[in-house]
């Protein structure tokens, strides 16, 4: 059977409820948001021209990193206007002068005499009132902090070092320094230094060529004889000795200065203030006529004048700042 409708029941088309009519401003929110959503899925999808490529994506992260920090600069004045000198019987003009005595004067770091042209002579305008000279004949590099302190006293724009012959100049290789406790030394005389004149300069000498050393003095016979009274065993003890235990103790010695001074260079290239003679007067070839008449192993004046030379050089050179 089939259900009719009365007509007083059917409703009319006008009365049906109608769904409400979105305002303009409605409509362009929403076309607004579903446009920033598709942008930020095109983003993530790497599909946006320009930015979401991988390399655009490097470029990115790469920007959010810390930059590396610059290299600090080194700092160094070649016309210093004061001297100190620390040091050994080299930086003292032992047997330059006379038989086992101190020669200051000659001196190639301070000294006033007019043939040696010291460091002094050369850049200060007064070299008797604005250099002082700490070194001690029998120095060793544990010398260093309590010479470092008493030159610290002056405030000095610039302290010279050349240290280190004696730490290896022992009666036997055994008593050499041990390179470890010669690099605390020399780091704690550098420390010393800088807790009292942290703006002063340092320029630090490479050890001497002791093996060099002992090829020029052994072909003098006096040389030959003083060295027997007890200079440098560890070096120049049996001077003409060729036998295989001696040329090995001999080539020890020249090993452990060759240590030294990458410890000296080492060190030295962490301080902005320190300056390394990058191994000049190591290299450097002394002559007969260099070395003291006196023993036949400490520099003349000749050898002085030409240590003073060397530093010079070194100092007044103009290097990169980095």
């Amino acid at each position: 059977m089939t259900e009719s409708r009365k007509p007083g029941n059917a409703r009319p088309l006008s009365a049906r409820p109608t769904a409400p009519k979105r305002s303009r401003t409605t409509a362009i929110c929403a076309f607004a948001l579903m446009t920033l959503a598709g942008l930020v899925l095109a983003v993530a999808c790497g599909s946006f021209p320009g930015g979401g490529d991988k390399r655009g994506a490097q470029r990115a992260e790469d920007s959010s990193r810390p930059h590396p920090k610059s290299t600090p600069r080194r700092i160094w004045d070649r016309a210093p206007d004061s001297l100190a000198a620390v040091g050994d019987s080299i930086t003292r003009g032992f047997d330059a002068c006379s038989l086992l005595a101190d020669c200051t004067k000659v001196s190639w770091s301070t000294g006033t005499a007019k043939g040696v042209d010291s460091l002094a002579r050369r850049l200060l305008s007064d070299p008797e009132k604005e250099s002082w000279n700490y070194a001690a004949s029998g120095a060793v590099m544990a010398d260093l902090p309590a010479q470092m302190r008493r030159a610290a006293a002056h405030k000095p724009d610039m302290v010279t070092v050349m240290s280190g012959a004696n730490d290896a100049c022992r009666p036997t290789v055994e008593q050499m320094t041990p390179v470890a406790d010669f690099r605390a030394d020399f780091r704690e005389g550098l420390r010393t230094l800088r807790s009292e004149t942290p703006k002063t300069q340092v320029y630090v000498s490479s050890v001497p060529n002791l093996k060099r050393l002992w090829r020029e003095g052994r072909k003098n016979p006096i040389g030959q004889r003083v060295w027997g009274l007890g200079i440098c065993q560890s070096m120049l003890k049996d001077p003409q000795s060729m036998a295989t235990a001696d040329q090995e103790r001999r080539q020890q010695v020249y090993d452990r200065v060759v240590a030294y001074n990458s410890v000296l260079k080492q060190e030295c290239a962490k301080d902005l203030r320190c300056r390394y003679d990058n191994g000049a007067v190591f290299n450097y070839r002394f002559t007969g006529a260099e070395l003291s008449n006196w023993d036949w192993f400490h520099p003349s004046k000749e050898g002085q004048r030409s240590l003073a030379e060397l530093a010079y050089g070194q100092i007044t050179a103009r290097r990169s700042a980095r």
